[in-house]
């Protein structure tokens, strides 16, 4: 118990770490500088806070991030245990209350004994064994100084966006209908039916808003998970009914029929009492959101108690820099985790943290490392973001794709993937066995 890791922010990926290590009798100063300071995405105290949505997903195992998130929880993940605990309705997904999802990680994390939290701002790198977790929008001067560590590598980025959030009592429910895609679960979402004129209007007024200055911003430098709804219509005027407005299995219940379009609402807190609007990320001005996304069927009297941001991620070139443990190759004493190395998404950053906690406190405890193979989503993404070869590096999301094919043929999709997934749950039970 001599030795001290310095995990450098409490978001979902520096949480994690900080659990894995204190799990293995590892000593942690987990630093955080909120509440002293925020970043412009964040707005509470709490650790791992959800900027954007309350959804980690999919939980089916024939999606790749099911299929991470059930390897995360044989491995005895704080963040997917803790987002089990605080669950609420959302279909075949995983989505959490926001709030109480946040309490209990930093409940969880402060009355650790292994682990001692410092609120400042760290502007240097630290010291000793330290892995850096500080997320996409790392403050200029903590950002300043990995740059000088790297003198010959740069510092890349990108666009996300949060989309807005309107009260339960303000939706209009005799123009909306419950219900869950292909009746999937329970009827967990509100569903707002558009007929083609309702939806044409809509398209026109969402392409000709005003958008909010965005330094820097380009619609080509949009990560495509979080597009802006109103880049995504400027693609085509039916681009979104492919997209987060496609009507595909939501058959209203009053009518019977499928309609032209659908906005989906999915429950933000465990009393129901606010939804967000699903798939609507914008960086629409506060004014033209509500001008605009009240001409949905049902929200004309919508009351927002938040609106749509945008804000530019940052990460760094991982393939050039960093190993398959998450660790910088030039210097293994300092490790990265989150969406600071390219990895995307909130199940993703925290599988990062993990590893990179599994590796740390295995390094320190004199055991060997674990190495996840490609044939697991945890051991596929980390190899994705250390791998050398890759060219124009760009954040990436889990995926089947990156995860090694099977070595039989099985027909059809969602059975050849619920074999990979098998295979990949069988080889992270051989894993946790062991209890690296």
């Amino acid at each position: 118990m001599s030795t001290v890791v310095t995990v450098v922010g409490a978001g979902l990926a520096g949480c994690e770490a900080a659990w894995q290590l204190a799990e293995r009798n590892i000593r942690v100063n987990l630093i955080e500088m909120k509440p002293e300071k925020y970043t412009p995405a964040q707005s509470s105290s709490n650790f791992s806070e959800l900027v954007c949505s309350n959804s980690f997903r999919s939980n089916d195992l024939t999606n790749a991030v099911g299929l991470l998130k059930e390897e995360m929880r044989k491995l005895n993940s704080l963040i997917i245990k803790s987002a089990d605990e605080t669950r609420i309705p959302a279909g075949g997904a995983l989505a959490v209350d926001r709030e109480r999802f946040a309490e209990l990680i930093t409940s969880k994390i402060q009355s650790h004994p292994n682990i001692n939290v410092i609120e400042q701002e760290v502007t240097e790198i630290p010291d000793g064994k330290v892995i850096i977790a500080t997320g996409p929008l790392t403050s200029d001067d903590l950002s300043g100084s990995i740059m000088k560590l790297l003198p010959d590598s740069k510092m890349l980025s990108f666009y996300d966006a949060a989309a807005p959030i309107v009260t339960s009592d303000s939706i209009e429910m005799n123009k909306a209908f419950f219900a869950s895609r292909y009746d999937k679960g329970d009827a967990d979402y509100i569903n707002c039916p558009m007929d083609k004129d309702e939806y044409i209007a809509f398209y026109e007024a969402l392409i000709t808003a005003e958008c909010a200055s965005v330094h820097g911003f380009e619609d080509k430098s949009v990560f495509e998970g979080c597009m802006p709804i109103e880049v995504m219509a400027k693609r085509g005027v039916d681009t979104m009914r492919f997209g987060p407005l496609k009507p595909v299995g939501l058959r209203d219940s009053r009518t019977g029929k499928e309609s032209y379009a659908v906005v989906q609402l999915r429950m933000d807190n465990a009393e129901g009492t606010i939804y967000n609007i699903v798939g609507f990320q914008t960086h629409l001005k506060f004014g033209e959101q509500k001008r605009v996304f009240s001409m949905i069927p049902g929200l004309e009297n919508a009351d927002f108690v938040r609106y749509g941001v945008m804000h530019r991620n940052t990460y760094i070139d991982s393939p050039k820099l960093l190993d398959r443990y998450f660790r910088l190759r030039q210097d293994i004493r300092i490790s990265f985790a989150g969406q600071i190395t390219g990895v995307e998404g909130y199940v993703e950053s925290a599988a990062s943290g993990l590893l990179c906690g599994i590796e740390t406190a295995n390094q320190l405890n004199g055991l060997p490392s674990v190495d996840f193979p490609a044939e697991t989503a945890i051991g596929a993404l980390a190899l994705y973001i250390s791998t050398g070869s890759v060219s124009n590096f760009q954040p990436m999301n889990i995926n089947f794709g990156i995860i090694s094919p099977l070595d039989i043929k099985v027909k059809g999709k969602r059975d050849k993937n619920l074999a990979i997934s098998k295979r990949s749950l069988d080889t992270i039970e051989c894993i946790a066995e062991k209890k690296q």
